[in-house]
């Protein structure tokens, strides 16, 4: 069983407090740029075993009452339909879906700014389409220069163009669906034009990683790099902290290149700027609830070893180039890591090359390590799950828990009827096939409880899983990796 290694109800209440100190200190009104996931953050979870997929979630809303959100999409974006690699959904529909999931827990949401515009057709129609749900939108435009010539950006004719976003509360979060959306741009615009209406506010900045108070080459901030290694993020010593301090600092290259330019727009506006380093903007306390930092560091390793499986498949894919990979190998090398580290992964081979076809390795809780083969009804990723199922439940590996009787009729709908060419039934298959035979069938009933029980557990397959079979792994928070591999030879490989 996997150690808890961070406090989440110390989190919870920590950085609510210091949220509402940054609000304090400029005033009573804040812009608060929001990097990251809101919801479903299963990295830092991953990363930090305790830490909750929906705290920064939980966190916010013991500050409802005086926080109102601000979503932010680059116009660009709209037009060239850039879609969120997790979810498959574009980001304009991303921003609906954060609608949705911010009102359905009562965070009020005042408006969608659509950064970057220049009167793109598919912005304009995505406007038009707030607007009849009866969303405000604004509009921020582009600014030759930006983010060097302040003198441009800082004046009527860069920030003064730019659309006034009416606010009514004091802690405004700036989000968005993804990065290069254009949220600090947002908050820094705002605070031009609330200066010029007499207004004092202020702006900070919230990233979970990397975690500015651990160490540069802690295994937590190298996880975090392995996670953005396509965005050639880089972590480093801020060294305007250092100078201005002379405390050693953890940072990100992207705001540390940019911060002359803030501290410069600071001046301008306001005559002089309330930070003294990149470091000095952010209010995460994350680094603060770590109980265990064996814990976390032995999740680290781990989550960058999964990573690199991630990005040898996709470049397998053709979605990224050999960068990446080459990055995180070099970021293995410095946590003193390989692959043999990741148990699953010799286990789901030694499988596969005994039976001569894919195969699947999952490790329980006990530290025991589980395998399923490819058979003519089941592939890997469904033989590997209801082995796990039975573990768990204490049933006997060699009970059938579904009858063929219930898996031919199933093949026979996909093969004959739905166009499919694999008989074999996905993981989602699967558990639907379990849940019938669980009307008649006590063992079966038992195995479907411990469903919930996958959640958190470390998986290998020695193919490329179908999209399909890696959602419903997703779905179930079971960790699993894959060999960059197809299983057939074939030149189009259905997603």
């Amino acid at each position: 069983m996997q150690k808890i290694g961070f406090d989440n109800q110390k989190y919870l209440s920590l950085q609510s407090k210091h949220i509402r100190e940054r609000i304090a200190q400029f005033g009573g009104k804040l812009y608060l740029e929001f990097g990251g996931k809101l919801f479903d953050d299963f990295h830092a979870s991953r990363v930090l075993p305790g830490f909750a997929p929906d705290s920064k979630l939980q966190m916010l809303l013991q500050l409802k009452d005086e926080a109102e959100v601000v979503i932010a999409i680059n116009a660009s974006d709209i037009e060239k339909n850039k879609v969120r690699g997790d979810l498959g959904i574009t980001y304009d529909l991303d921003v609906l879906r954060l609608i949705d999931a911010f009102r359905a827990v009562g965070l009020y949401v005042g408006s969608v700014v659509l950064t970057r515009y220049e009167s793109q057709s598919s912005a304009l129609q995505f406007a038009q389409k707030l607007e009849s749900l009866g969303i405000k939108v604004y509009r921020h435009y582009s600014i030759p220069g930006y983010p060097y010539n302040t003198e441009k950006i800082v004046s009527e004719d860069g920030y003064g163009r730019n659309d006034y976003i009416e606010t009514e509360r004091q802690l405004v979060i700036v989000t968005a669906p993804g990065p290069g959306s254009g949220k600090m741009a947002a908050c820094m615009s705002q605070l031009y034009h609330e200066n010029k209406r007499g207004v004092k506010a202020g702006y900070a900045k919230f990233e979970t990683f990397p975690i500015w108070n651990m160490p540069l080459g802690h295994p937590v901030n190298l996880a975090y790099e392995a996670a953005t290694a396509d965005l050639n993020d880089v972590n480093m010593i801020d060294p305007f902290h250092l100078e201005a301090y002379g405390e050693t600092a953890v940072n990100y290259n992207r705001d540390v290149e940019v911060f002359p330019v803030v501290d410069a727009m600071f001046k301008k506006i306001y005559g002089s700027s309330p930070y003294k380093s990149p470091t000095d903007m952010g209010v995460n306390m994350v680094g603060n609830c770590i109980v265990d930092d064996g814990a976390v560091r032995q999740a680290s390793k781990q989550e960058i070893i999964r990573r690199y499986f991630d990005a040898l498949c996709e470049r397998k894919e053709n979605a990224i180039d050999s960068t990446a990979v080459g990055k995180i190998e070099l970021l293995m090398q410095k946590a003193d890591i390989s692959v043999a580290d990741r148990a699953v992964v010799a286990a789901a081979n030694a499988k596969a090359d005994l039976t001569g076809a894919p195969a699947a390795a999952i490790e329980l809780p006990d530290g025991k390590i589980l395998t399923g083969k490819t058979s003519p009804l089941l592939g890997a990723g469904s033989a590997v799950i209801l082995n796990a199922l039975k573990a768990l439940a204490g049933i006997d590996d060699k009970v059938e828990l579904i009858s063929p009787s219930v898996i031919r009729p199933v093949q026979h709908l996909k093969v004959g009827y739905l166009g499919n060419h694999n008989p074999r039934l996905h993981v989602e298959e699967i558990s639907i096939a379990l849940s019938i035979s669980a009307a008649g069938s006590k063992r079966a009933a038992a195995a479907l409880e411990q469903l919930g029980n996958l959640k958190g557990l470390e998986a290998h397959s020695s193919v490329i899983l179908s999209s399909a079979d890696k959602r419903t792994f997703k779905k179930l928070g079971v960790n699993i990796t894959c060999d960059p591999r197809y299983q057939v030879k074939k030149l189009y490989h259905a997603k």
